[in-house]
């Protein structure tokens, strides 16, 4: 019996190192991940987001940049082909905010996409789905039709616009007494822009 304890003793105080050494190889290899995770945060690497299908870019493209789209949605009222009066899309107005929610560019007609460093696009809307959050605006895959200056959106080449809130033309009414009359309707929108691979 004396023997069992003597031996359950020594095995004891031999895994007790082994086990100090593994949480100091745990604590070791925490301490190296978090510069990593340092130096990503300082580059500003984004993710790629889930989308459907429909708004996928290209492949050989990464997420160059992503931005807040806080403003408004701008409509008129309108008659359309038929005769009927609705609320017709106009232009959006938004500032462009980054991850610490800095203002970084403006967001207007065309549709375009301005930043402080100077660098503009402009692009034309190639597929759209349904937003997740019902009564907002789609979300869309836009394809970049021109660029001017350089900076940030130098080499953009698409540009997804996706989770967004609110939007939506107003619930009230639109006819002949309300022609030309404009409106906004507050959104909000996360842009996610790509560029060809490095």
């Amino acid at each position: 019996m004396r023997a069992l304890s003597i031996t359950a003793a020594a095995l004891i105080g031999f895994l007790a190192p082994t086990n100090g050494a593994f949480r100091a190889n745990a604590q070791s290899g925490a301490q190296k991940s978090a510069p990593a995770k340092e130096k990503e945060a300082l580059v500003g690497k984004e993710s790629t987001p889930d989308v459907p299908d429909a708004l996928q870019v290209p492949a050989g493209e990464e997420v160059v940049l992503f931005v807040r789209g806080v403003g408004s949605q701008i409509y008129t009222c309108q008659a359309g082909t038929d005769g009927k009066f609705e609320w017709t899309f106009k232009a959006p107005d938004a500032e462009l905010h980054d991850r610490n929610d800095k203002i970084i560019g403006q967001h207007f007609a065309g549709p375009s996409w301005k930043m402080k460093d100077g660098s503009e696009v402009t692009a034309k809307v190639a597929a759209k789905v349904d937003s997740l959050d019902p009564g907002s605006v789609p979300w869309l895959l836009l394809k970049i039709g021109s660029h001017s200056g350089s900076g940030l959106l130098s080499n953009v080449t698409d540009i997804q616009r996706l989770h967004t809130h609110g939007g939506q033309p107003p619930a009230e009414a639109c006819d002949e007494a309300h022609k030309g009359s404009e409106t906004k309707s507050s959104y909000t929108a996360d842009y996610y822009f790509y560029a060809p691979a490095k």
